[in-house]
């Protein structure tokens, strides 16, 4: 098993992987740089993708998953 293998395999402590909490990190790590104003997407991008190997659409993904925003989830009736 490789390292990108490990980087998708949730922590029983909490359900994040590895780099859905390297996303979390810099996006905590730029909110604090911006005097906790929101993080540009190209900024964050830049940041996560200095730690792990990520593109664009796998970045969405994990912040919408994060934030709740997940215009393909089923909506609750």
């Amino acid at each position: 098993m490789n390292t990108d293998d490990l980087d998708k395999i949730p922590d029983v402590r909490d359900g994040l992987t590895r780099t859905e909490r390297i996303v979390l990190y810099c996006i905590d790590q730029l909110q604090k740089e911006r005097g906790g104003r929101h993080v540009p997407a190209a900024m964050l991008y830049g940041r996560v993708v200095e730690r792990v190997d990520i593109g664009e659409q796998e970045l969405q993904r994990i912040v919408q998953r994060l934030t709740g925003d997940n215009p393909d989830a089923p909506t609750k009736a």
